[in-house]
């Protein structure tokens, strides 16, 4: 069964640090783009970060640039979101998607992340920024 499965949200005091992880069974992420994404209570899903599949080419919402920084292990088959100086407008549910690597990197995660385009979706992971 294909799967992609996150782990590593928590509860964080603001200032701190989380690292998420991505990892998918049934099939191998070599050939997709990976983005992260989020959605708060009553906002819109938001795209925080993206990754092409082949030379890795991040795409940021500006929101998190500066401050996440998204890296995939082809060889563990997991993608991770790395989150620093984490604020309370963080709090969220994060999910990682997966799309085909269907063009040129840069088009792909610029189309992937603003428009939220997957071909697999996650369960999520809650991150709580509060002191």
């Amino acid at each position: 069964q294909v799967q992609l499965v996150e782990s590593g949200g928590g509860l964080v005091q603001p200032g701190g640090s989380l690292r998420l992880s991505c990892a998918a069974s049934a099939f191998t992420l070599d050939y997709y783009a990976i983005g992260w994404f989020r959605q708060a209570p009553g906002k819109e899903r938001e795209g925080v970060s993206c990754i092409s599949s082949s030379v890795g080419i991040p795409y940021y919402a500006d929101s998190v640039k500066g401050r996440f920084t998204i890296s995939r292990d082809n060889a563990k088959n997991t993608v991770y979101l790395q989150m620093n100086s984490l604020k309370p407008e963080d709090t969220a549910v994060y999910y990682c998607a997966a799309v085909w690597d269907w063009g040129p990197p840069s088009a792909v995660v610029e189309t992937m992340c603003p428009r939220g385009v997957g071909d697999y979706w996650g369960q999520g992971t809650q991150v709580t920024v509060s002191s």
